[in-house]
């Protein structure tokens, strides 16, 4: 009993929140600010998502992010499922030392001007590439896909892949990927929602506004609208604070609404593979 009021408790905290948000971003801002707001939308009105959509720019946006994270996701997928599994085999010699090398750069980088300069050097800065590689594989998810194959895939069933007549290459794509949905399914999840919420590298190293993803086109409305906020010092400042406060919610929304369509369909995959390495060890 107690436990059962704790959990809901919990949910309260959690999803109270991200209901609040959704109200809030279809309220009158003047019911929002004077606190009205609490577990009805009052004074409906969508005028904030028109504002949103009014922007041109931020279909250029959602068009570039759902590409780099297609894109990306795919990359990042293939060399991390591919790159775990070669790790996670025994006759592999001198993986400890290549995983010592690869774990190390996860306390130690090069910094942000040497990556600069890197990128500038490749080739990369101000591409589409550049939105893509250089994150290609990360060393913890690199480390959750390693372990998995480690505790999940049997040595029997590679010797019973070479009895007849396996290559590395087919055992892999005939057999070990169809037996680890779990954790792709965890991968996908965590590099999509990853490549969605990317801005940093788009702020750095593109400066074509025609390839800048999401993130960065709803920072420009919202510096934008307070700029417009800024400047006017007459009665019309108040109704354009309103109407950026709206605007504020309005774009959580807009930003969260394809993961939240993602999640359902691998839902059942992702919460077995975070599972695994509890049950296993």
């Amino acid at each position: 009993m107690v436990g059962t009021v704790l959990l809901i408790l919990v949910l309260v905290v959690v999803a109270y929140p991200l209901y609040f948000i959704v109200i809030a971003s279809v309220s009158n801002p003047s019911a929002v600010s004077l606190g009205e707001v609490l577990l009805l939308p009052k004074g409906i009105t969508i005028d904030g998502y028109s504002r949103i959509f009014a922007h041109h720019d931020l279909w250029i946006g959602y068009r570039n992010t759902l590409v780099y994270t297609f894109v990306g996701t795919f990359i990042n997928v293939a060399m991390t499922l591919t790159a775990a599994y070669a790790l996670s085999r025994k006759d592999l010699i001198g993986r400890n030392v290549f995983m010592g090398y690869i774990a190390f750069t996860m306390f130690f980088s090069g910094g942000l001007i040497p990556t600069y300069l890197l990128i500038k050097s490749l080739g990369l800065y101000n591409s589409f590439w550049v939105m893509v590689l250089p994150g290609a594989v990360s060393v913890w998810n690199l480390i959750i896909a390693r372990t998995f194959f480690q505790t999940t895939i049997p040595d029997d069933l590679w010797e019973a892949g070479v009895m007849d007549g396996c290559t590395n290459v087919r055992f892999f794509v005939s057999i070990v990927l169809p037996l680890s949905k779990a954790i792709s399914a965890v991968l996908i999840l965590f590099y999509a929602v990853a490549h969605w919420n990317e801005f940093f590298n788009g702020l750095i190293y593109l400066k074509d506004r025609a390839r800048y993803p999401l993130q960065l086109i709803i920072r420009d409305i919202l510096i934008q609208a307070q700029m417009n906020q800024d400047l006017v010092q007459d009665e019309n400042a108040e109704i354009l604070a309103l109407a950026s406060n709206m605007m504020k919610y309005g774009v959580i929304i807009v930003a969260s609404i394809p993961v939240l369509i993602l999640y359902p369909f691998i839902q059942k995959y992702f919460v077995k593979g975070v599972m695994i390495g509890a049950i296993k060890g």
